[in-house]
This record gives C-alpha cells, sequence and structure tokens, in this order.
C-alpha cells in the first residue's frame, strides 16, 4: 500500500537532553544509522529539470522516496512486536490490595528484575489507579506491562518541568515523566499513562496557555529501541506523549494532550489511534525532532483519527528536518488551515517533510497557505506544507 509505503524511515535518532519550553535543549549524542532513500539499489538519483516548480520538486522527491520504501521488507515493527511475544518466563502480578498480588506498585515489580534482564517478563496490573512515577532501567530489557483494561488500570503521577526536584532543581521536561521507559523491546497493553495535577486530583495537568514556560508534563517518555504499544491512553496536556527516540509501534492507543502532545525524535508509526486535542486556545498535535537529513525518523499517522477542541496545528517544526506524515486519517474542523508552524523559523520551510495522502473529514482538505502544490484529497498525491510564521 502507498501509504505504508510512505510511512518513513528505520532507525534511532538524535538523543536529546532536554526539552524546556521554547529552548528545545541540545543533543547529547547523535547515533544515526539504517537505510537511506537516496542509497536504494537501483534507485539513482535523477536531478530535477531546471524549470520544475517546488511542488513538482517535492512530488518527485516524494516519488522517489515511496519506490525506495515500497522496496524495503516492512517487518521492522512486526519483528518488534514478535520478539515482544516469546513465551513468558515469568510473569509478576500487581495489586494494591496487599496480599492479592506479588507487589503493590509497578516500580516494586520492576525493582525486582535483575540488574540485566534477558527473557521476557510480563507485569501484570490489576485494575486500579496507581499514584507513582515508574522508571525502568536500561539494562531491564523484555518488560512487558498488561493493565485490566485502559479504562480500568491507570499509572499517574503530578510532574511538571517546574516541579522542583531532589536538589532545588527544575525537573525540566525529560525528568517529569509518569513512567519513562528506557530499555528495549518494552511493551505495553490496556493501561492508561496519565499526568495528574496534585492540587486537582482527579484531573489531569491544567492546560497551559501556548508558549507557557515550565508547564510541560508527559505521561509517557519512550527512550529505547522496538517498543509497542496496543490499547494503552496516553492523558495529559502539554507535551503529553514524549516518543523521545528509537523504533515504535502505536495501536488502537487514545492520545490526550494540548501543545505538541506527540514529541520526540523517535522512527513511529501510529496506526488506528485517536488522538485528541484539548486546548481551548491555539495547540499542536506534533512536534518531530528530526535535525539532520540523515537522521531516519518521523512519525506516521495510519488509519487515525483527530478529534478535540481549539484550533489546532498538525505540527510544529521543532527540528530543522522535521517530518511528519497523515495517510487515511479522519480530521474534525479544527485543524487550521495552513496546516503547520515553521517554530517561528522561516528556513525550515525549505528542510522540513509533512505531508497527507487521501486524508478525509472537514479538516483534512485545506491547501497550507502561502503553498502552491497539491492538497490533501482521495485523488491527490500528498502536500508538502510550509507555512510562515503567523
Amino acid at each position: 500500500c502507498v501509504a505504508v509505503a510512505a510511512l518513513l524511515l528505520v532507525a534511532p535518532g538524535d538523543v536529546d537532553a532536554g526539552r524546556h519550553g521554547r529552548g528545545r535543549g541540545s543533543a547529547a549524542h547523535r547515533h544515526t544509522k539504517g537505510l537511506r532513500p537516496g542509497k536504494a539499489a537501483g534507485a539513482a538519483a535523477r536531478p530535477y529539470p531546471a524549470n520544475a516548480t517546488a511542488g513538482e520538486a517535492i512530488e518527485r522527491r516524494f516519488t522517489r522516496w515511496v519506490r525506495f520504501m515500497g522496496g524495503l521488507d516492512h517487518s521492522v515493527f512486526q519483528r518488534a512486536l514478535n520478539r515482544a511475544l516469546l513465551p513468558t518466563t515469568r510473569t509478576i502480578v500487581v495489586d494494591r490490595t496487599p496480599g492479592a498480588g506479588d507487589f503493590t506498585t509497578i516500580q516494586a515489580a520492576v525493582d525486582s528484575l535483575p540488574l540485566i534482564n534477558l527473557m521476557r517478563v510480563v507485569i501484570k496490573v490489576n485494575a486500579g489507579t496507581y499514584t507513582e512515577k515508574v522508571s525502568i532501567s536500561p539494562l531491564r530489557a523484555f518488560v512487558t506491562v498488561e493493565g485490566a483494561g485502559a479504562d480500568r488500570t491507570v499509572v499517574q503521577w503530578g510532574d511538571t518541568a517546574g516541579t522542583a526536584g531532589p536538589w532545588g532543581r527544575p525537573f525540566g521536561t525529560f525528568a517529569s515523566a509518569t513512567f519513562a521507559v528506557n530499555s528495549q523491546f518494552f511493551v505495553a497493553k490496556n493501561i492508561t499513562f496519565k499526568v495528574l495535577h496534585l492540587l486537582v486530583t482527579p484531573n489531569t495537568a491544567p492546560v497551559p496557555r501556548p508558549g507557557a514556560l515550565g508547564k510541560q508534563g508527559v505521561a509517557l517518555r519512550i527512550s529505547a529501541d522496538n517498543a509497542a504499544f496496543v490499547g494503552c491512553n496516553f492523558l495529559g496536556a502539554q507535551d503529553t506523549l514524549y516518543d523521545h527516540l528509537g523504533r515504535h509501534y502505536y495501536k488502537d492507543c487514545y492520545i490526550e494532550g494540548s501543545v505538541d502532545f506527540i514529541f520526540g525524535n523517535a522512527l513511529s508509526l501510529y496506526e488506528g489511534c485517536h488522538v485528541h486535542a484539548i486546548s481551548p486556545h491555539t495547540g499542536a498535535l506534533t512536534a518531530q525532532n528530526r535535525r539532520s537529513m540523515l537522521d531516519d525518523t518521523g512519525f506516521s499517522f495510519l488509519n487515525c483519527r483527530v478529534t478535540g477542541s481549539g484550533a489546532l496545528y498538525l505540527g510544529r517544526a521543532w527540528g530543522t528536518f522535521s517530518r511528519v506524515v497523515f495517510a487515511y486519517t479522519y480530521m474534525d474542523n479544527i485543524i487550521i488551515p495552513r496546516g503547520w508552524y515553521n517554530w517561528g523559523d522561516p528556513t525550515r520551510e525549505m528542510t522540513v517533510f509533512y505531508g497527507q495522502y487521501k486524508c478525509s473529514g472537514p479538516g483534512a482538505n485545506h491547501t497550507p497557505a502561502g503553498w502552491t502544490g497539491p492538497g490533501s484529497s482521495p485523488t491527490r498525491r500528498p502536500s508538502h506544507s510550509s507555512p510562515s510564521a503567523s
């Protein structure tokens, strides 16, 4: 399918040391690998005609990318999922009621694992609300966290970027996560990850105004390769889901937030997910942080739904080479007509790649302002849009 063929990339990209307000931090180190479209066998680059318009050049580039991806083995996500489904060697039960399970907190169950874990362990979390901050260390791989249903099993915590840490300094966005995954081959199923504002229990973090400092609150951060999330909810406001780095697959998930509520520099496919905006003001769905044309990273949304309130950008160009594609996705009438925002840097309009392919709904068929190429419609090629700063 051409939509899947257009769905981007194959490897982890930059590691971002943190993300605070509009100053998005610096890269701690850079790691890129994998296949790149310009190096596909038999896909020699063709120079664009001298009289080609910008729109024609983009279409040609996109077509080359589709041909390249069409020749690949599209099993990277399936391999990760298959690896995750290896025969279970150990099952741990978490229940809030003492004696009803092996542990009463998720973190205690994680801490019981060997420091270097090489076999699949399933942590079954019984129904209930678990108010705790959870972190899985890098060498504790092959962990599955399975709830009793996303509406029945909730893990929540109340940190934001401005929350004072143990040394009196603010946590920052990176460390604000309710649930932080740093290990490979992680799987989560049927569970909710939530940012809780402790002063207004049991509500999620209050919706900050655009540009507010220190209000970012991460429900889940995934900073490792080969992860899958199935039937999960991610609830927050600004910066809900930190899709930090690695290759990730999200299936039938619900993601709620206001500003940049899916952000990071991972290679991720969101399939059949419901993305819901809650900002009463202007919001942004994605902030993808691809910083180099050599980084094989990006976000792809396939057969998803975009609903909510306020006025929503599909994405903001956090990274100079930010890359996001929506295909076969329904969009409510909340999408700002220009579609995308250049993060206040017009030069990024020449380097980002933003596309729609056969999307539907009242918010899907706008031709972005300042772009004369084809808009998204059931019969047209994807559009590449780079708005001017408003």
